[in-house]
């Protein structure tokens, strides 16, 4: 079946089969390499995307829930507050390896939207689901608290 959706600001069509994973047809068939597959079993975040404007898990969503919908992968977050962001990340040391990343940084916009001043608890309940071998967290956590002490703005 084809199925449309709007990927990254820009719409999309693609054939798909009905079992065929949303994280498959981003990465094998309209070459988005933002979500990474890792453990393909939804423990690890990894292929974090936004589903009209909510976090999934791109390994466990179907590809033809996305008909009609809007797909953000980390690739297209765009704005002030991504670039305040991506920052924070790069200041703080919250990007290691980089396998994690895409992930995290779609899950921390998310919590940014979900909550303007969350606490360092929240902030680690939130992320409890990406998984980092690198940076012990620590970092991610203080790019995220250094958006929060601006006041998400510049």
């Amino acid at each position: 079946m084809i199925i449309k959706f709007r990927l990254d600001g820009r719409d999309v069509s693609v054939e798909v089969e009905p079992n065929e994973l949303l994280l498959n047809v981003l990465r094998d068939k309209l070459g988005v390499k933002a979500p990474k597959y890792s453990c393909g079993i939804g423990e690890c975040g990894a292929c974090t995307v936004l589903l009209d404007g909510e976090p999934v898990l791109s390994c466990l969503t179907l590809a033809v829930d996305a008909n009609g919908r809007e797909v953000t992968t980390a690739s297209g977050i765009k704005g002030e507050e991504a670039e305040m962001l991506m920052k924070a990340f790069a200041e703080e040391g919250a990007v290691q390896c980089g396998f994690c990343t895409p992930g995290m940084f779609v899950m921390s916009y998310a919590l940014l939207h979900e909550k303007k001043r969350p606490t360092e608890e929240e902030i680690r309940e939130y992320l409890r689901g990406n998984l980092c071998r690198c940076t012990g967290y620590v970092n991610i956590v203080r790019g995220i608290e250094k958006v929060v002490e601006m006041g998400g703005k510049k």
